[in-house]
């Protein structure tokens, strides 16, 4: 059984249809030709853009996401990419470095055989001596290139030491600051002559059996004497850097520095003495006695 209600407020339904479907047509053809509604339009968006991020947060956050991991893998295999071709290029330039470098020294040592002005052949350091208490090279040249035991092994700096095994292909060069190793050098600024002994496994030369009273000064340039008929003159050796006297002895110590570089370089030269006076073929045939 239906029942009426006790108090009937407002219009029927019927009416609030029409009437709202009216507004709802003058509403549209008022904003179609005058734009009378453009204010509430824009006042309503404005109220409804933080609901519309609210509901577009999901996807935003997870397209973020995607894009984060995304260009996270791309720099980390970016980074890997360049990290590799510094690598190649660090290697490039240390071997140019490397190349330079011992171009350089050729240069040198070229100018070297010049300034001596004799028989020189170039050789290559292969390895160090197989004894550790000796101070010996190998070198790859041997009697295939004329090289004899006793010739002497110089650089760009000075001597390095001397031939003193001979095999067809390699050699064995004993360095000055061997302990069995003489050299018999001159002062350069007075003369002096002297004996150098090799220190061993130091890399020093030392004079021995100089009186204390002996001219000899720090910083003095020792080189090859020549009297041995084994060194060229004038090949410098080492320089002077320790002296010692003392009241009590009868000599003095005399420490020296070489001038070569030792265990530096992997290219020197084996020069060979001219014998003294030696003239060429050309030349014997012009010498003759005046009448």
């Amino acid at each position: 059984m239906d029942h009426e209600p006790f108090f009937k407020r407002g219009p029927s339904p019927r009416v609030r249809l029409a009437f709202f479907g009216l507004l709802s047509l003058s509403m549209l053809v008022s904003d179609a030709y005058f734009s009378h509604l453009n204010l509430l339009r824009q006042g309503v968006g404005l109220v409804l853009h933080p609901l519309q991020q609210i509901a577009n947060s999901p996807l935003a956050l997870s397209r973020r996401a995607g894009d984060f991991f995304v260009t996270q893998h791309k720099l980390a295999s970016e980074n890997e990419t360049l990290r590799e071709t510094a690598l190649t290029h660090s290697q490039k330039l240390q071997a140019s470095a490397a190349l330079e470098a011992e171009n350089s020294h050729l240069r040198r040592l070229l100018a070297t055989r010049e300034r001596y002005g004799i028989r020189s052949v170039a050789v290559e350091v292969m390895s160090a001596g197989r004894d550790p208490f000796s101070r010996k090279i190998v070198v790859d040249k041997g009697l295939d290139q004329k090289i004899e035991a006793g010739q002497a092994a110089v650089d760009d700096h000075g001597l390095v030491g001397q031939v003193t095994h001979v095999q067809v292909l390699s050699s064995e060069v004993t360095l000055i600051t061997d302990k069995g190793q003489a050299v018999p050098v001159e002062v350069l600024r007075n003369g002096l002559r002297a004996i150098a002994f090799g220190h061993g496994q130091d890399n020093m030369l030392e004079l021995a059996f100089m009186p204390i009273n002996m001219d000899i000064q720090m910083g003095d340039q020792l080189v090859t004497s020549g009297i041995d008929g084994v060194y060229p003159r004038g090949i410098p050796v080492a320089v002077v850097g320790q002296i010692e006297r003392s009241g009590g002895l009868s000599f003095a110590k005399i420490i020296c520095e070489p001038n070569a570089g030792i265990d530096r370089y992997r290219n020197l030269l084996i020069v060979s003495v001219a014998p003294p006076n030696e003239a060429k073929p050309s030349e014997k045939k012009k010498i003759g006695v005046k009448k």
